[in-house]
């Protein structure tokens, strides 16, 4: 998922300090001194970090250099950090809010970047010192990188970090997490790793999920294995008789069913840019949020329109991944 969170954070436009004001308190976690940001020398000033926050985090994931430094292109990458940050704090603050500790699984963790970013803001920026539970779960199939994720949480005494090597199928059933996480994430999954997660999201009655699809290849497939009765029965596989329309009109349709399947099992969604066209083109951002009483109404159409567009395109070999009963 995350090779540094993909080539796909965005521009933030909030937030940013000048380090020169940082204090150094005592890390929430293990009760000893944080290494954070050390007073900046007048030709030093880099005011993309916050109070608090730890240097040697940035460092170990090479967003600072060695002497503290920032050069153009990790700036620009520390800055999308902090706009990701922006959309995953809010749902974290909300099911925080009676004092009951979250759950969040991070799939396709990779090294886990977005993992520690969101415990450091979290914990070490936003809430210092404060007795805020939580718990955040890397989960990655590839047993290296969950190797070298828990030596580093086990460095920075990022205490409320679990790592797993599991799959996401596995995960579900694992008694190593939770039987209800708040929150899901999956960043950059690619192909049906997005539809993996968003399966165990609802498994796990997941209140938020933050999904950022790439490389949807499963319903292009499809589309194309179809195509010829598609084009004998509606003039709309016209939007995909052409290979590269194929390709991008498979992409399209894959995160709108996601999204309708969402609603169907009483979600609400939100659609929107992670980052500008000129950073990446894998773009979309889905943010679905279940009420505490979903709108029956609302959920009934949902299914039904998942239903029939799936008809529509000719794509009903799918109906068991986007359309299992709510």
């Amino acid at each position: 998922m995350l090779q540094g969170l993909c080539s796909g954070f965005v521009n933030a436009e909030r937030g940013l300090l000048n380090c020169g004001t940082m204090q150094h308190p005592r890390s929430p976690s293990t009760g000893k001194p944080a290494r954070h940001a050390p007073p900046a020398k007048a030709d030093q000033v880099i005011e993309e970090l916050r109070p608090g926050q730890s240097i040697e985090l940035l460092q170990e994931l090479h967003i600072l250099t060695r002497e503290g430094k920032l050069n153009q292109d990790t700036r620009r990458k520390l800055k999308q950090v902090y706009h990701l940050y922006q959309f995953i704090a809010p749902l974290l603050e909300e099911v925080s809010a009676k004092g009951r500790p979250f759950t969040l699984a991070d799939h396709g963790a990779g090294k886990s970047y977005l993992g520690f970013i969101l415990y450091d803001l979290f914990f070490n920026v936003a809430h210092p010192g404060e007795k805020t539970g939580g718990h955040i779960y890397g989960i990655e199939t590839r047993a290296e990188l969950v190797e070298k994720s828990r030596t580093l949480a086990q460095k920075l005494g990022f205490a409320r970090m679990t790592f797993l090597n599991l799959l996401v199928a596995e995960a579900t059933v694992s008694d190593q997490l939770p039987a209800q996480v708040d929150i899901v994430t999956a960043l950059h999954a690619c192909d049906t790793a997005t539809d993996d997660a968003i399966a165990f999201g609802l498994h796990k009655q997941a209140r938020h999920m933050v999904l950022v699809p790439c490389c949807q290849a499963e319903v292009a497939g499809v589309l194309r294995k179809n195509k010829a009765l598609s084009l004998s029965k509606t003039p709309l596989a016209e939007l995909w008789r052409h290979p590269l329309h194929t390709r991008e009109f498979g992409s399209q349709i894959t995160n709108v069913l996601r999204c309708l399947q969402l609603e169907a099992h009483g979600y609400d969604v939100t659609v929107t840019e992670l980052v500008g066209w000129e950073h990446s083109m894998k773009n979309e951002l889905i943010i679905a949020s279940r009420p505490s009483a979903p709108n029956a109404a609302k959920t009934r159409q949902a299914q039904a329109r998942l239903q029939e567009v799936l008809a529509e395109l000719n794509l009903g070999e799918l109906t068991a991944r986007f359309a299992s009963p709510a």
